[in-house]
């Protein structure tokens, strides 16, 4: 049994032979030049395979490296897509739905926002007085939601919490309930994003691209205003240029990429096996 798959776009050897009748598992990654971030990405998928054998897994991209997703669906008569993404963007919006129209493969949610990132990045996080959530920059409506949610999450696991994006629009706030009910504010600009209570963490985001603000801008504000310690949150699921600039972005401690999280291989099992349960019936 080897560490990864067989070239992309192929079944990943586990050394079990694929289930007849059972759909391919196309599992659709963004795609990094990262020689360390292809790895672990390939990893992912070979670990996906390990845990269901005789489930043909097949590895694609949406940019950067090849096979695309566009070219790996043609080949199989049968098959549930799993975007291994942080986010409903534009990349599940428009590429994947492109790549899939013309068929009945059911495309999952991607794997983010999930609560197996969010007790990733809190188990890996030291303490701190402060915490940018780090993430790639969208102008994706539905992006923004998520990311925006994940930060509220990350600030507080018990309710109350307050989180500015760093990126604001002059201080427009959106009002939630936290889990005990009471109120909470998840502001954009508004406010000094401090805790409301005792020893609660400020989170604030931070972007390695797109028109938000960046991670080593957030970090450097963070100092200015007495941050002693500042630690950042990485929400990308592997190394790519996007990891690497958080080294450098001033912060005292960096969080692994997701990817290295044993249970995101359950996670993309867990989409997969929700498509079946919704599609039993036209599969019969």
């Amino acid at each position: 049994m080897t560490d990864f798959p067989a070239p992309t776009g192929f079944p990943a050897q586990t050394g079990f032979p694929a289930r007849a009748g059972l759909p391919t598992l196309i599992a659709v990654a963004h795609g990094t030049r990262s020689p360390d971030g292809r790895r672990q990405i390939e990893r992912l998928a070979a670990a996906v395979a390990r845990r269901r054998p005789g489930l043909d897994v097949r590895l694609c991209y949406v940019d950067v490296q090849e096979p695309k997703v566009a070219d790996v669906v043609p080949t199989v008569r049968d098959a549930v897509v799993v975007p291994l993404l942080l986010s409903c963007g534009y990349h599940v919006r428009v590429d994947i739905a492109d790549a899939v129209k013309s068929t009945h493969f059911p495309v999952t949610a991607p794997l983010g926002p999930d609560p197996v990132f969010l007790d990733s990045m809190r188990r890996n996080l030291p303490d701190a007085d402060a915490v940018v959530l780090a993430s790639a920059g969208s102008s994706d409506p539905l992006w923004v939601a998520g990311i925006r949610e994940v930060a509220a999450q990350l600030s507080d696991s018990s309710g109350e919490r307050s989180v500015r994006d760093a990126g604001g629009d002059g201080g427009q706030r959106v009002k939630d309930a936290g889990s005990d009910g009471r109120r909470l504010a998840v502001g954009a600009g508004g406010g000094d994003g401090r805790w409301a209570g005792n020893g609660r963490r400020r989170v604030e985001l931070g972007y390695t691209s797109g028109s938000g603000p960046r991670v080593n801008d957030v970090v450097d504000r963070l100092r200015a205003e007495g941050a002693r310690t500042v630690a950042v949150a990485a929400y990308l699921l592997a190394e790519g240029l996007f990891y690497r600039t958080l080294h450098s972005a001033g912060a005292d401690s960096v969080t692994p990429p997701l990817c290295h999280e044993p249970a995101v291989a359950d996670l993309v099992l867990q989409r997969f096996d929700s498509a079946l349960l919704t599609t039993a019936g036209s599969r019969l």
